[in-house]
């Protein structure tokens, strides 16, 4: 899998708890895609692009690494993605 819907991936990252949310937020105008804002929850993600989600209490800065073909618990969810924000290890 070489692309992935931006809903499906926030929602899959666990960045949201619900698939409608991810859309919402999206719609919203509330992600923006290597700086460009992106309102369609549709529009196809491939890995190396950053995103900037403006959350209620905070903004996250992600890499996409990778995509998963289901939803995982939150120590999978964080393989298919870098925080831009952390600290390095």
């Amino acid at each position: 899998m070489d692309r992935q819907r931006l809903d499906k991936w926030l929602w899959h990252a666990r960045v949201v708890k619900t698939r409608t949310d991810a859309a919402a937020l999206v719609a919203k105008g509330r992600v923006r895609i290597n700086g460009a804002r992106q309102t369609s929850p549709g529009h196809a993600v491939k890995a190396g692009e950053v995103l900037t989600i403006a959350l209620d209490s905070r903004v996250r800065i992600l890499k996409i690494t990778g995509f998963m073909d289901r939803r995982g618990d939150a120590t999978a969810a964080r393989t298919i993605y870098l925080d831009l924000q952390s600290p390095p290890e």
